[in-house]
């Protein structure tokens, strides 16, 4: 043996080598001798290099030695391997030799086969006296596959292989499970839920096309015409900017599935599945979820309704509750019976206790998910790692320990600055006493100086103190594992300035336990958002950090802000009336199971130290939100949000309910003028010192005035007002200072149109928009004439200025407002030439639009018209500002923007799904009621009572001549239940009929009663054109010409030949119900001559 072959046997400690004693090209069978270096009893700090074979159908572990020239086994591994029917042991000649030149006593050599990697060898075997370990000699290397860099350094080329083989596997294209669709079982007594679809902002209605277009590509939805299901959705922005499309199914698919109670593996049991691991891979399923087909019941059960309409879901969605369970199951079944192997989820883990073991597991692992149909991310995968993170641990062969980032948050804190800030700190030590050892040693120095006569100073001694309690906090006793069967509570709060949460196990004795700590910094955008914001932002940063621990169980949420139970509650549906930022934060929660809870804030120490002394933020700051609500749209308004928050501060009530709001409200109120302010408490939030109850803004009493006017300026009515001033204002008393206001404006009053006239029959309600038309003309007026056209449906008014009344006039404005919002069902006008000529029948028919007329003489037939001209009238009579086309475009705004007194919606946001910006756009958003519901009630309200006035009362009556509609006179003579004489400011008496008075000021004595029948005799009897009124005339188109405003639409039932609610133009008798003068003729009709 040469010297240079010892020196080198004998660094290689911990190894066997067989080398032999002459040159290796010389083989001698009788003399031939070969040396075993072994090293007995002594170990290097170095780790063996093991393989795991096959042989003969039979696991052995052996150790890889790079200086051994051949393998062997002892004896006591040859009869265990083999302890019947043992192979035969063939003749060795070969001397085997210790390094020490001690000879080694060789029982003989067998030929087995060796199956590594999946190839299979047949290779010679010594097999040796005694025990010992089993080696692996270099005459099996290169029939194994095996290189050799170095004494330790084994590369091999298997788990690339691996890859390759199942490159399937990592492909782009979605994954489909190739086995039988998944069902959900779905409790028979619960009716299907169809919700219709959510408005979606223009910005993102493109980005919605092309995630819908993805996911339709991918085979996940299909488009639908029909379904009993529809969920709604809502666009979720990811970072990258594209949309994740996510389906509201708390309102709809949850509240109907049957639970599933399969649980999820509890980290024990993922622990113990890994224990003995040396090597592991973590692998992610694409999109895991939607990789699951689902069969047709659940497919129509998961349908979304989008601005595109219906699309059945093919796979299985995000948010349903029973997903988790679903999920997991299948991953289970599919995965059984593969060793050190566990999923959890989308992730699956697998280990191996040598290389070789683990590259026969993942193989078979990836083999299942290939024939399953299922795709992996492989840039999230990790592949042949020493260690891996999951679930807060970090595993390795050693064992499991915590991550270094579970109590970054604590080790990352800056030393206080104050006062306050040293007293958060130690309040968030005081939570763990229990965990701290030598406390109160360490922190003598920082509780002195919290002394009242000790000044603030910040000095060597109190930095060391508190380095020292942050190591307190360092040590792995502060934290406890985590632990799948122990209830979790996640505690969350926000400071001014940061956001922190806490989440803890609860112990048997009822303690809560710290398993992870976490804070950070707020954006300077975050920084602005209101305090419930702020609060909501704090539980959406925890869930987030903590996906992990909580995701797939339930939990208990903590926060001291009580309004944010009214929002986000886990059994409550998404409120109507929520921000984008709230509605986006309400869909994220809605994938968790947890439970809202509140707690006083001096109960929140722990997070509201990490709040307070939080970890510095990332770099990247959040996108500024979009303008919230209606607060900084318009530039330069007369009143701002701005001086509302001035005003605020200075008015002597609404001061102390802002600092209530903002530090917390007293346990009673014994102060009358705060009570409509307490009880409201909980619904009370502050944005940029502005007091929000709801969605409204909180207006002091010196600006209260200055908004009435605003709200006035259009000088809508009582009703108009009200719906205008509760979308976008609140304060004590607003109700009836709006209805002072209105009756006060003598310009309103002036200018008002008569009493309502006797109940008539009302129209259908239309069941879509743009659907039936109501046309007229009004004027003309000031020497101008106009085409008045409206939607029954959304109230949206057109006012078009036109040259002539002319049918090719109507024609053109008519043409205009198809292009816009397309071809009407029905159009409905009076008996006017421009309406009746053969030119206007050519133009319907060839549209296939249904044109119906009113009776003749009885304008209240087409009363939407009626009633628009009127108010036109009205409102360009008391704008003066500006010429004709200003004045129309400042009425025309006002009236599409005010909610209807039916609909209580704008007729902007139900013909165009969206709201129009107007003045009042800095104070806030628009309320939204129950439009249809309250348009039936309106329509179903039964006849109105009869006023009655009595002797000397002060009234309005109306003026036929010069001068204003209205003047002021007195009630001198009641000639019938309908009639009166009333004496004029002149001094002259006119007869006046009870729809023709009004009510006047400051003293009114008008009185109502129940509805009479009055009988008035043949002089009182107004006239009529037939005993059963006038039907309306029916226009039908005969034939359908082609044109380019051409298209089909549906034939509308006729009026049925006896009166009934569906007939267009119901019977009015004379007593209850007189004809009403046309507006635009001004001379008075006969019956009333006598009067002058």
């Amino acid at each position: 043996m040469s010297k240079s072959r010892a020196n080198a046997s004998s660094s290689a400690t911990n190894t066997v080598m067989v080398q032999p004693q002459q040159d290796e090209n010389v083989h001698d069978d009788a003399d031939g001798a070969y040396t075993i270096y072994s090293v007995v009893g002594q170990h290097d700090k170095k780790t063996p290099f093991y393989a795991t074979v096959i042989i003969d159908k039979k696991q052995l572990k052996m150790e890889v030695d790079s200086g051994a020239a051949c393998s062997l086994i002892s004896e006591d591994t040859f009869h265990s391997l083999w302890p019947t029917h043992a192979p035969q042991l063939l003749s060795e000649d070969r001397v085997l030799r210790q390094w020490t030149s001690t000879p080694l006593s060789t029982l003989g050599k067998i030929v087995v086969n060796v199956e590594y990697h999946g190839a299979t060898h047949s290779l010679p075997l010594l097999v040796i006296q005694g025990h010992g370990t089993s080696l692996l000699g270099r005459d099996w290397f290169g029939a194994l596959g095996i290189d050799v860099s170095g004494v330790y350094q084994v590369r091999q080329h298997m788990p690339l292989s691996i890859l390759e083989k199942h490159a399937e596997v990592f492909g782009e294209k979605l994954g489909a499970y190739r086995g039988p669709p998944v069902s959900i079982d779905v409790d028979a007594s619960v009716s299907p839920k169809f919700f219709k679809a959510r408005a979606v902002p223009f910005a993102l209605r493109t980005k919605m096309d092309e995630a819908l277009d993805l996911l339709v590509e991918q085979g996940v939805f299909t488009p639908v015409k029909h379904s009993r299901w529809a969920t709604p959705i809502v666009p979720v922005v990811k970072k990258d900017g594209s949309l994740r499309l996510c389906g509201d199914y708390r309102c709809t698919v949850n509240t109907a599935v049957k639970p599933d109670v399969y649980p999820l593996p509890t980290v024990s049991e993922i622990f113990a599945q890994l224990a003995g691991g040396t090597v592991f891979t973590k692998l992610d399923l694409k999109q895991a979820y939607q990789q699951l087909c689902v069969d047709e019941q659940a497919a129509e059960l998961l349908t979304i309704n989008t601005h595109r309409g219906l699309f059945r879901a093919l796979r299985l969605q995000f948010g349903v509750s029973t997903a988790v369970s679903i999920f997991q199951r299948f991953m289970d079944t599919l995965l059984a019976g593969i060793p050190g192997v566990q999923p959890y989820l989308d992730d699956v883990l697998l280990t191996g206790r040598t290389q070789g073991e683990h590259d026969q597991h993942l193989d078979e692992v990836l083999q299942r998910l290939a024939e399953a149909g299922l795709r992996l991310q492989k840039e999230k995968c990790s592949f042949g790692v020493t260690e891996v993170e999951f679930l807060g641990f970090r595993i390795d062969k050693d064992g499991i320990r915590p991550t270094t980032e579970k109590v970054a948050a604590i080790q990352g804190v800056p030393a206080p600055r104050n006062k306050t800030e040293l007293q958060a700190f130690l309040g968030l030590l005081n939570f763990y006493n229990c965990f701290l050892r030598n406390k109160a040693t360490v922190l003598e120095p920082l509780h002195h100086l919290l002394d009242q006569s000790a000044a603030w100073k910040w000095t060597s001694e109190h930095a060391t103190a508190y380095m020292k309690a942050k190591q307190l906090l360092q040590t792995d006793d502060v934290l406890v594992h985590y632990n799948e069967a122990k209830p979790l509570v996640l505690v969350c709060d926000a400071s001014p300035y940061g956001l922190g949460a806490l989440l803890s196990h609860v112990q048997p004795d009822g303690r809560e336990a710290p398993v992870c700590f976490a804070s950070r910094t707020m954006t300077s955008t975050e920084r602005n958002y209101a305090q419930i914001d702020k609060e909501a932002l704090a539980i959406i940063f925890a869930v987030q950090k903590f996906h992990q621990y909580l995701f797939g169980r339930p939990f208990i949420v903590y926060t001291d802000h009580k309004p944010l139970l009214g929002l986000l509650h886990h059994s409550k549906p998404m409120p109507q009336v929520l921000s984008p930022r709230m509605l986006r934060w309400s869909l994220i929660l809605s994938a968790y199971q947890y439970e809202l809870c509140y707690r006083p804030g001096k109960q929140l120490a722990n997070a509201d130290a990490l709040s307070r002394l939080p970890l510095p933020a990332p770099l990247a700051e959040t996108p500024p939100p979009f303008e919230v609500l209606l607060l900084e749209a318009t530039p330069d308004p007369p009143l701002q949000a701005d001086r509302i928050a001035a005003l605020t501060t200075k008015d002597p009530v609404l001061s102390r309910v802002l600092r209530w709001t903002l530090h917390g409200w007293p346990a009673c109120n014994t102060d009358k003028q705060f009570s409509p302010f307490f009880v409201r408490r909980h619904e009370m939030s502050v944005h940029k010192n502005c007091v929000l109850w709801g969605n409204r803004v909180v207006i002091p009493e010196q600006a209260r005035k200055e908004v009435l006017v605003l709200l006035h300026d259009a000088h809508p009515g009582i009703v108009r007002m009200k719906g205008l001033a509760r979308s976008y204002v609140w304060w004590p008393g607003l109700d009836a200072q709006v209805e002072e206001t209105v009756r006060r404006c003598l310009t309103c009053q002036q200018t008002r149109h008569a009493p309502p006239k006797a109940p008539v029959h009302s129209w259908e309600c239309s069941s879509r928009r743009w659907s039936r038309l109501h046309i007229d003309f009004a004027g003309p007026f000031h020497g101008k004439v106009f085409l008045i056209v409206v939607d029954s449906y959304s109230k949206w008014l057109e006012v078009e200025l036109v040259s002539a009344m002319s049918s090719a006039a109507v024609i053109i404005v008519l043409r205009k407002l198809m292009a816009t919002h397309g071809i009407p069902d029905v159009i409905v006008s009076d008996n006017g030439t421009a309406f009746t000529s053969a030119e206007f029948k050519r133009f319907m028919q060839r549209n296939g639009i249904r044109h119906t007329t009113s009776a003749p003489y009885h304008p209240s037939t087409n009363g939407q018209a009626e009633r628009m001209v009127q108010t036109t009238k009205e409102s360009l009579e008391r704008i003066t500002q500006g010429d004709w086309p200003a004045r129309l475009a400042r009425f025309l705004l006002a009236q599409h923007t005010t909610p209807h007194a039916v609909t209580q919606k704008s007729p902007a946001e139900l013909l165009m799904g969206r709201r129009l910006i107007t003045a009042l756009d800095r104070l806030h958003p628009d309320f939204v009621g129950d439009s249809l519901q309250k348009q039936r009630e309106a329509a179903a309200v039964g006849p109105k009572p009869v006023r009655q006035f009595e002797m000397r009362g002060p009234v309005f009556l109306r003026n036929f001549g010069e001068g204003p509609r209205w003047m002021p006179g007195e009630i001198v003579d009641i000639t019938g239940p309908l009639s009166y004489k009333v004496r004029a400011e002149d001094g002259q008496v006119h007869r006046r009929h009870v729809d023709q008075l009004r009510g006047r000021l400051p003293s009114s004595n008008a009185r109502r009663f129940e509805p009479i029948s009055v009988d008035l005799g043949d002089s009182q009897s107004l006239p009529a054109d037939s005993e059963s009124g006038h039907e309306p005339v029916d226009h039908r188109p005969t034939e359908t010409m082609p044109t380019p405003l051409s298209t089909p639409t549906e034939t509308l039932p006729t009026a049925p030949s006896t009166p009934s609610p569906e007939t267009l133009a119901p019977t009015v008798s004379p007593a209850s119900a007189p004809h009403q003068r046309p507006v635009r003729l001004r001379v008075p009709p006969r019956r009333y001559q006598d009067f002058e």
